[in-house]
């Protein structure tokens, strides 16, 4: 039989969040409150205890929780699992790293830790920024531009007396914490100087390729460390990233921990700092200057007009495997385009023309203009049987053939999309990946995909415009024979 002891270590040892709920309770005496993003995190760290991960990255929003789920239990626990581990803890201030060090070796000094556990702090290396275990394990703690050289993170990969090598044990990891603070984020040269820190040593202080490199910080810049390291090494690192703000399955907002910020406290943020808001607290990292648009009209109710507006929908097709297919529903009133509802993806036809199919149904839509380049038009007339099937025989479909330059058009059309173009309060929530792509887009350069703003534009082109045309008898009975 088991003594309490042994199934307390059995449970706290099964996950990080495990082992942080009990410590924090053991040595703080209050209840850690665990919000849903803490369990995706700490199944993340999980996954580089057990050696299925060594490149992490974990965005999410300052105050979250993440300093004391991914630095101070994980390290803790990561010295009870094996106490020769060697950590290296950096973060932007080399005090907050030392605090971090002082508040991981308390945990591990303290009673609860050690009744289970058999890591000992070695006697004489007790300071506050780097101490050893008896083990042969130990933390280095310093800033991210502190000095790093002489000690290594993890183990020399074992091998057997036959020169094989060993199967992977968790040894250690370094683990950055904030690596630049949100002031120096916007400066080019302190931006650069960290990533290039991180390159020149940082990098190399591991004792194996196998060695764990964990980052955890709020995104503060597009080319803040995260976003340096996915451009450059985009199929390498794992990144769970947090938004405050997420969609439900019944679309509705919801906030990440309502413990921490409500809906509406978010609200606040953004409307006092809308780059803060996007960067720290949604994970969304867009550039400030060079921007195509520098504001986007919303609406709340629609406006009362003489005239019943115009249903219509824009589709721009995917001309790639690497493009989005872009549609968007929309009302044309005397005072702009009311948009009602968006198709925005990167999935296959077989998702994407029933999708919108259903969207159009489901929007009344009368007008469906589709660009008929690289394909468009096949993609039409399959979204047009899927609507004739739904019972819908008055919406109109027309092929629009686009020979103009995109950019261009694009450009020259920016002031019209910022002022004649209307969206529902908490568009960014409900359709995030068309509002990044709006958001982020630049005059010049640095677009990767320009799916979202084309679309758009080819909305206000398109408005005053309106085919009222009705299917001739003959087309109505190819589509039937067709569709049945």
């Amino acid at each position: 039989m088991m003594h309490d002891t042994e199934l307390q270590k059995m449970w706290v040892l099964q996950n990080p969040l495990n082992f942080t709920r009990y410590f924090f309770k053991e040595n703080g005496g209050k209840r850690f409150i665990v919000g849903h993003h803490h369990k995706r995190v700490c199944d993340a760290l999980d996954k580089v205890l057990r050696g299925e991960c060594n490149k992490l990255i974990i965005n999410i929003a300052p105050r979250y929780g993440k300093t004391e789920l991914a630095v101070k239990n994980f390290i803790a626990m990561g010295l009870a699992i094996n106490p020769a581990s060697n950590f290296i803890h950096l973060s932007y201030s080399s005090d907050l790293a030392v605090d971090n060090s002082i508040a991981i070796k308390d945990i591990v000094n303290s009673e609860a830790y050690q009744a289970m556990f058999e890591t000992r702090v070695k006697y004489g290396s007790d300071t506050k920024a780097q101490w050893d275990t008896e083990q042969g394990g130990g933390v280095y703690a310093t800033s991210t531009l502190g000095q790093i050289t002489g000690f290594g993170a993890g183990e020399v990969d074992r091998v057997d007396e036959h020169g094989n090598q060993l199967p992977y044990r968790f040894a250690g990891a370094i683990i950055i914490d904030d690596p630049i603070k949100p002031e120096d984020a916007l400066s080019d040269v302190v931006r650069e100087r960290v990533n290039r820190r991180f390159e020149t040593t940082i990098r190399n202080r591991v004792n194996s390729r196998n060695t764990p490199i964990i980052i955890i910080m709020q995104r503060l810049h597009e080319h803040d460390l995260c976003g340096y390291l996915q451009e450059i090494e985009p199929d390498d690192w794992t990144v769970v990233s947090l938004p405050c703000v997420t969609i439900d399955e019944d679309g509705h907002r919801q906030p990440l921990w309502e413990f921490k910020h409500t809906l509406d406290e978010l609200e606040k943020i953004r409307l006092a700092n809308s780059f803060v808001y996007e960067t720290q607290y949604m994970q969304n990292p867009t550039p400030i200057e060079g921007l195509m648009y520098s504001h986007f009209k919303t609406y709340d109710t629609m406006p009362i007009e003489a005239h019943l507006p115009r249903r219509k929908c824009y589709i721009d097709t995917a001309d790639t495997g690497a493009d989005w297919l872009c549609a968007i529903c929309y009302e044309e009133y005397e005072s702009g385009c009311y948009v009602t509802d968006i198709v925005f993806t990167n999935k296959s036809m077989e998702y994407t023309e029933p999708a919108v199919a259903r969207m159009l149904v489901r929007n009344q839509t009368q007008e469906v203009v589709v660009e008929s380049n690289n394909g468009g038009r096949g993609f039409r007339r399959n979204v047009e049987k899927l609507v004739r099937t739904l019972g819908n025989w008055d919406m109109v479909f027309i092929d629009l053939a686009q020979t103009a330059n995109k950019q261009t058009r694009i450009f020259t059309n920016s002031s019209k999309v910022q002022n004649m173009v209307f969206y529902p309060e908490g568009w960014e929530d409900r359709w995030t990946h068309y509002a990044n792509a709006m958001k982020s887009y630049r005059k010049e350069g640095g677009n990767e995909h320009d799916d979202a703003p084309d679309c758009t534009t080819g909305i206000v082109e398109r408005f005053g415009l309106f085919t009222s045309a009705e299917i001739t008898d003959e087309e109505e009975e190819e589509i039937e024979d067709e569709v049945y």
